[in-house]
């Protein structure tokens, strides 16, 4: 990375835009402290300079952070220098992280700022009281334990070597640091929830400061065009408004159009805090065994796309990155994706909604113990602050916080209370969305029933799925452990047909017998994925996967991203009309 050019420099939040920022990203100073004993070592302390230099928001273990360590560190320290602009004097000043791994503990000045517990979801603090004139001293400190049974870690690999589907880790900062400016009295958060039905959408702000006086105001657009406006006066730290727009376009798969949004604060007259954002009209309900957008049952060609890359790890080396990945997708026939063991960054989920591309939010809870409810503590406050952080892309089409939660390995049973919790707790935030509890198994309560199969054999897998087509009996992957009940249906995961010619060391990884040519992989791939489309009780299906990570090659793509067979061979078996839909 070369050291005149800021790493991701892109606004991290698209959708709550405000013009006074800085990105923090580049050079920090940087030392690993396996011992976990820095504190006590003084690392906090301005005067103390750590032995290596990072360039953020790279994780340590990848080539883009300039360390490249891949073995396991417990904890890991920060330090840099910024100064605020003046004209920033008579504000608030905010430092947000899009996301650090695992728990961090945050120092300006030497004056600790604020913790946060949790790898994947942003938090931020208001450091106006730490800071003074001219230079300040920003110190963070990370610790990950992802052998502990105690934090999510996905698909990072609890092992020292990446094995199977588990791959290289990431520890620290991995998602953009960065300085924001608000007033006294400002916007902190928003939601937005699309009526098209009505031609409306309704808001709820919640505002951080002194509130008598003052009035929230909110502009929609589209293509340049004003569609509407509306005010409230605010009374408490809540505001509401349903802004009625002129023209109903609405958002759907492949055709994503987005509405304008500015919003701002107003007192006698005088805007004194305003954000740009963005808006999709667009509903979903769930309807006999079709999942329907605005109205009509769409199937839903998904793929999953685990967020890895081979130079940044959990970070995209550039937004561009982000964008091609979906790219690729649509390329491929498929409309959407599974963002699998993983909370993605707010920026693709801005260009999930920018190309039309549907996407299921998940999280990374692969390495927690939630055979008690001390599983619970450790997913829910991080779950809960990823929902609200991205409840507003109309992109997202569902919520699915867990994936295979598996037992133990002591052989302890998953508590199902703690995924009982966690879908009650969902769908009280976020009523508007289809929640699956568990992705593939053991299903507690989901609106959504799912399951996962590596069958490589066509005939059996066709066969296992015909009862369903012909008289609606499921196939039940756990039938001791989980009950239907009714809901819709789809496979999501499938396929993983292993296929890498050019990697066939003993390292290589996926499911079921290789393909000896390409021509069997093309056969073996149409065989899968026709059955689904053919079914009329299916209402999609998840393909694994997107491109290969690390050692595991069941990718369309390569992990480098190149193309392993002709896209348009893919694409016309993909973008078959479904059985169920319209």
């Amino acid at each position: 990375m070369p050291t005149n050019k800021l790493p991701r420099p892109e606004y991290p939040r698209p959708q709550f835009i405000r013009e006074q920022w800085i990105n923090l990203n580049g050079h920090w100073q940087f030392e690993i402290d396996h011992g976990c004993s820095g504190k006590a070592r003084g690392l906090q302390k301005d005067d103390v300079t750590l032995n290596q230099s990072i360039v953020v928001p790279f994780c340590p273990e990848s080539s883009l952070s300039g360390i490249g360590n891949t073995d396991f560190m417990n904890a890991v320290w920060y330090k840099r220098s910024f100064a605020t602009p003046e004209a920033w004097s008579n504000g608030r000043k905010l430092l947000h992280f899009g996301a650090v791994d695992y728990k961090a503990e945050v120092w300006i000045n030497e004056k600790l700022v604020g913790s946060h517990r949790g790898g994947y979801s942003s938090f931020s603090f208001d450091i106006t009281h730490a800071l003074k004139h001219g230079d300040n001293t920003i110190t963070v400190y990370a610790e990950d334990h992802i052998r502990s049974g105690l934090q999510p870690r996905g698909k990072q690999s609890g092992e020292y070597h990446s094995h199977g589907c588990d791959y290289t880790r990431t520890t620290g900062i991995w998602q953009t640091v960065w300085l924001e400016y608000v007033p006294q009295t400002y916007i902190s958060s928003f939601r937005i929830t699309p009526d098209p039905e009505n031609a409306c959408i309704h808001l709820e702000a919640k505002i951080n400061g002194a509130v008598k006086g003052l009035q929230l105001t909110c502009d929609a657009s589209f293509e340049d065009k004003p569609m509407g406006s509306a005010s409230v006066n605010i009374g408490s730290s809540l505001a509401k408004l349903t802004l009625s727009l002129t023209d109903v376009h609405l958002w759907q798969v492949g055709s994503p159009n987005l509405y304008g949004l500015n919003l701002s604060l107003v007192c006698d007259g005088s805007i004194i805090d305003s954000a740009i954002s963005y808006f999709g009209l667009r509903s979903i309900h769930l309807d006999g065994m079709a999942v329907r957008i605005n109205g009509k049952s769409v199937f839903q060609r998904l793929v999953l796309d685990q967020g890895f890359y081979p130079e940044g790890i959990y970070t995209a080396p550039s937004d561009d990155d982000l964008k091609r990945d979906i790219e690729i997708s649509i390329g491929l026939g498929f409309n959407g994706a599974r963002l699998h063991e993983k909370m993605f960054e707010p920026r693709f989920l801005y260009w999930a909604d920018k190309l039309g591309y549907l996407v299921w939010g998940e999280h990374a809870n692969w390495g927690l113990d939630i055979s008690t409810p001390q599983g619970l503590l450790r997913f829910l406050p991080e779950w809960i602050e990823g929902v609200e952080r991205d409840f507003n892309h109309p992109s997202l089409i569902g919520w699915c916080p867990f994936n295979e939660t598996w037992d133990s390995g002591n052989g302890a049973r998953q508590d199902n209370e703690v995924l009982r919790i966690v879908y009650e707790t969902t769908k009280a935030l976020d009523p508007t969305r289809p929640v699956i509890d568990t992705s593939g198994n053991f299903h507690v309560v989901t609106d959504i029933y799912d399951v996962h199969d590596y069958d490589q054999n066509v005939d059996t897998f066709r066969a296992r799925y015909a009862p369903m087509a012909e008289d609606g009996e499921v196939y039940n992957t756990y039938p001791d452990r989980q009950t239907y009940g009714g809901q819709p249906y789809f496979v999501s995961e499938y396929g993983g047909i292993w296929w890498n010619p050019s990697q066939l060391d003993q390292k290589s990884w996926g499911y079921g017998d290789r393909p000896q040519s390409e021509e069997e992989f093309i056969a073996r791939y149409a065989g899968l994925t026709t059955t689904l489309l053919d079914n009329p009780k299916m209402f999609g299906f998840c393909y694994t996967q997107l491109y290969d990570v690390e050692q595991e090659v069941n990718g369309l793509y390569t992990y480098d991203r190149t193309s392993k067979f002709d896209p348009k061979i893919i694409r016309a078996i993909n973008t078959k009309k479904a059985a169920i839909e319209d």
